[in-house]
């Protein structure tokens, strides 16, 4: 959001049931953590947060990117949270701590996408205007397959048995690719 806070609403009520504040810059995006307790924020203020909805208080402010984070991506099953930022890096967060546990910079560009395989071993992320795909392995931060596209990439996601990744490339081609990564561990 531009006015730089987080409303948790309920259908049918005029008033939000939490607003969390503390970003000095807009909010890029918001996920919710699998249980649904965590929520996580990014902004182009370059830091992400942990927020508890239930106690209504930040867990975490994570400061490590140089520039605008773009978006966040949790983990499937493990406490780690992945940070894509303009300053050409992806990020991995132990949210138990707050602390950045592995940096994946192969990117030259801003990357604008991430996402965990579904069993959460492998993570993609996509970067524009370069067009690139990496694909990760999320315990030792591996690169350990790329694909050049033919435009920015501003999504990826895996199928759910996590063999295929689709990605969203921008110009001049504009178009989805479904890249078969054939990454089985």
């Amino acid at each position: 959001s531009t006015d730089k806070t987080i409303h948790v609403c309920r259908l049918g009520l005029n008033r939000p049931l939490r607003t969390f504040t503390g970003h000095k810059d807009e909010v890029n995006a918001i996920k919710w953590d699998p249980s649904g307790r965590l929520l996580a924020s990014c902004s182009d203020d370059k830091t992400a947060k942990v927020w508890d909805t239930d106690a209504g208080e930040l867990l975490h402010d994570m400061r490590e990117h140089k520039k605008e984070i773009y978006t966040l991506k949790w983990a499937p099953v493990a406490p780690l949270l992945a940070t894509a930022s303009f300053d050409a890096t992806v990020k991995l967060w132990d949210v138990e701590t707050g602390r950045c546990v592995r940096t994946l910079n192969q990117h030259r560009d801003a990357v604008y996408s991430v996402a965990f395989s579904p069993d959460g071993k492998l993570i993609a992320s996509g970067s524009s205007p370069e067009g690139m795909l990496n694909i990760w392995e999320a315990q030792s931060g591996k690169l350990i397959k790329q694909y050049k596209g033919g435009g920015g990439i501003f999504d990826v996601s895996w199928d759910r048995e996590g063999r295929r990744v689709a990605a969203c490339f921008g110009e001049p081609k504009n178009v989805v690719a479904v890249v078969d990564m054939d990454v089985r561990m």
